[in-house]
Order: structure tokens, then sequence, then C-alpha cells
């Protein structure tokens, strides 16, 4: 008898991706892969690890990412690193190190893992994959636009469009922005008594924090808050409109929300987010905006930069309630029936897969009997069973058996079967 052990378990928050839901992941890599490259963005792959002062000046130290959610530890050396909380401090760090961004433009994006220490619940885990897009050296509101147009193509293309609704918003520039905050403060110590404690907090900080709680019991609190739209100079007030005139004649419905905002002071202009309510509490499938100063204050030149990430696994959380359906991978699967056939069978494979690269060919190893083979060729979605056995190796013949057609089966010749099939 065994000693009796711990049981080993995945860490809470940090889920397995099994062989029946990673289709859903190949299909959204995929899609977006092909669309990135279709407007002109290339891929970059940062590491998982940075070094803690990465995430503290470009995320801020006063951040609840950076206060409760980093997973931060000492190596070997001493040296404070931290999992990476989100991707675009990583293409900042890369693209100031190797001199991406002087005097040049760049589109790019990035697809991966990222790591935050929350509450685990559905759509929200400890480690979850993102896809980011980050574009740099572009200040007018042009760039802005292509990312919005970009990912409602996305939903078109994956048939999410009508499930997701953009909020949009503006920041101004940063002297707008102190302006409103000013007021904001102002506004929220007179009503100092309605804050949750977490606002009361926040006050202190970043009062525009405030404006992105959840909390029910402050909703008028927050609807009765000034708007930050009132601040906005001819400039601001231009690239904003320009925004919302291209929204529009592109038929993408928007909202405008005052409440989104940004709580670091190098976002400006635009943010927005796709938001669903058929995930809960989780609604934000997507979310960016304009981080015109984050490069220099990271110890770059000045670069204006806007992007956004969104949420692999709540996308395919949607795609999934939406029933969206998937092709099965096994087109043809490959049975054998006797030693000398079970054999033949492995290199009669290689035959194939070889002449006909566009085909997923399953083969059964094992020494079950025909009705399990069969069994297992139905649950792998198969068309086609190709059935070899003893007597079909010494006669050259393999039988061709419709595994979703009411057709009869028949024996066709190993040499025409690639024709056949083709």
């Amino acid at each position: 008898m065994a000693n009796p052990i711990f049981k080993l378990n995945a860490i809470r928050g940090m889920n397995d991706i099994l062989p029946s839901d990673i289709s859903y992941w190949h299909y959204l890599e995929n899609k977006f892969r092909a669309l990135a490259a279709r407007y002109g963005y290339e891929e970059i792959r940062t590491p998982i690890v940075e070094v803690t002062p990465l995430f503290i000046r470009s995320i801020g130290e006063a951040t609840d990412i950076v206060e409760k959610e980093t997973y931060t530890f000492n190596d070997r050396n001493g040296d404070s690193l931290t999992l990476r909380p989100e991707g675009t401090a990583g293409t900042v760090r890369a693209g100031i190190e190797h001199g991406l961004f002087y005097h040049q433009t760049q589109k790019l994006w990035y697809m991966g893992p990222v790591f935050r220490h929350e509450r685990p619940q559905k759509g929200r885990y400890r480690q979850f994959y993102q896809i980011g897009v980050e574009a740099f050296g572009m200040g007018g509101p042009d760039i802005d636009i292509e990312l919005l147009l970009m990912t409602w193509r996305l939903w078109q293309e994956i048939g999410l469009s009508e499930g997701l609704i953009l909020h949009i918003n503006t920041l101004g520039l940063p002297e707008e922005r102190q302006a409103y905050q000013s007021v904001l403060v102002d506004y929220f110590e007179k009503n100092f008594s309605a804050l949750d404690e977490d606002s009361q907090r926040r006050l202190k900080k970043n009062a525009l924090r405030i404006l992105d709680s959840k909390n029910p019991a402050m909703k008028s609190l927050l609807d009765n808050a000034p708007s930050i739209q009132a601040f906005m100079g001819e400039e601001s007030k231009h690239h904003f409109e320009t925004i919302q005139q291209a929204l529009k004649k592109a038929g993408i419905p928007f909202q405008v929300n005052p409440r989104l905002v940004r709580g670091l002071d190098y976002y400006c202009h635009t943010v927005f987010e796709w938001v669903t309510d058929a995930l809960g509490a989780q609604g934000a499938v997507c979310a960016g905006g304009r981080y015109d100063k984050l490069v220099e204050q990271m110890g770059g030149e000045s670069t204006p930069a806007v992007g956004f990430a969104m949420g692999m696994e709540r996308l395919i959380l949607l795609l999934q309630q939406q029933s969206v359906v998937l092709e099965n991978k096994v087109n043809v699967y490959l049975m054998s029936v006797g030693e000398k056939a079970r054999t033949e069978a492995l290199f009669f494979a290689e035959t194939l897969r070889s002449a006909l690269p566009l085909l997923t060919i399953a083969n059964y190893c094992g020494a079950g009997n025909i009705k399990a083979q069969f069994k297992k060729a139905d649950k792998s979605g198969a068309k086609i069973a190709l059935i070899l056995g003893d007597e079909e190796v010494e006669q050259g013949t393999v039988t061709l058996k419709y595994l979703r057609e009411d057709k009869p089966q028949v024996s066709v010749a190993r040499d025409q079967i690639i024709k056949f099939l083709s």
C-alpha cells in the first residue's frame, strides 16, 4: 500500500487548459494572429519575469496591482523580481532598451500569461492570458480609431459583435486632467462619509480611481460627480469628436461613459472598454487607452502611444456560451486489426500524412478490438474511418467507412486511397 501524501493540485486560480477546450484557444489565437498581420502589426515576446521597479514605475506604487496583487520575490542574487501583471510595461521596456522608438513608429502585439494575486472567480484568475496591442510614435486620433476598428473586426470575425458594447471617454491633456482631479477631490471631500473604505483610501492617492468603483451604494454619488468633459480644451475636444464621428461612420455602437477613467497620470485623451453583461461582474473583455507620457516616464524619449489588452479566458467563455461551433481537428481515423496490420498501419499513416498534409489523421495505437476502436473513432469526430486488417495488408487494400454519412463502406486499393481522399 502506497504511503498517503498530500494531494497535488494546481494552484488556486491557475488553471489547466485541457484538450477538450484547447480548440477554442487555438481558434482565438489564430484569428488574432492573422488579423494583426493584416493590419501591419508585428509580434513581440518579452519575459514573464521582470525587475520589480519596472512595474512600480509603470503601474504605480499606490495601485492595487502593485500593493496587493503582484507575485514578487527575491532571487538568489537578492534582486527583487516580479511575474508580469500586464504586458505594456515589458513592451515599453523592450522598446527603450532596443531603440525601437527613436524617430520611428512601431505597431506591436503580444500574447501570453500574466499573473495577479486576486480572489479567483469566473472570468478572473491568478494566471490568465492576454492578447495586447501597442502602437508607438503616432499622436493623432487616427491610430486610436484604427485600434477600435481592429477590435470591432475581431468581434465580427469570431461571432461576438452582437454581445459587446464599446464604452469610451477622454481624459484630455495632463493639465486638463489635473484641473479636473482638483475639482473631483473637493467634491468627494464634501461627501466623504458617503465613500466606502476603499474609496476613502483612494481619495488620498488618486481621486480619479474612485470613479471606477462598482459599489452600488455609491452609484448616485458617482453619477452626480463633476464630468471631465467640462474641462476639455479645443484640442482634446477635437481629438475625441473625431473618434466619435469615425465610430458612427463605421456603424460601431458605443456609449460615452464619463466614469471610465485610468488612475495613472501618464494616460491622456482616449480610454475605452468593450464590455458585456454575459459574464456577471467581470464585464470588461478588452480595455485600452492612450498613454503618451509612459515611455518618457520610463526613461525613453517622449513618445505618443496607445494600446489595448483583451482577456482570452473571458472571450473564450463568451464563445462557449454562444455555442460557437469549431470544426473538429480529426479528418480520418485509421484502425487496424491483427499483429501485422498494427505495424503496417503506422507506416501507412505516415504515407497518408506525407501525401495529404492538410488532413489530420489519427491512428489507433494498442490492441483494442474493432468495437473499441470504432468508439474511439466516433469520439474523435472524424468523418471517415480507414480499416486495415491482416487480410487487407495481403491484398493491398483498405476498407473505408463513412462515420457521419449514410453511405456503404467500400474497399479501396491502397495505391488509390490518396487520390480517393484528396
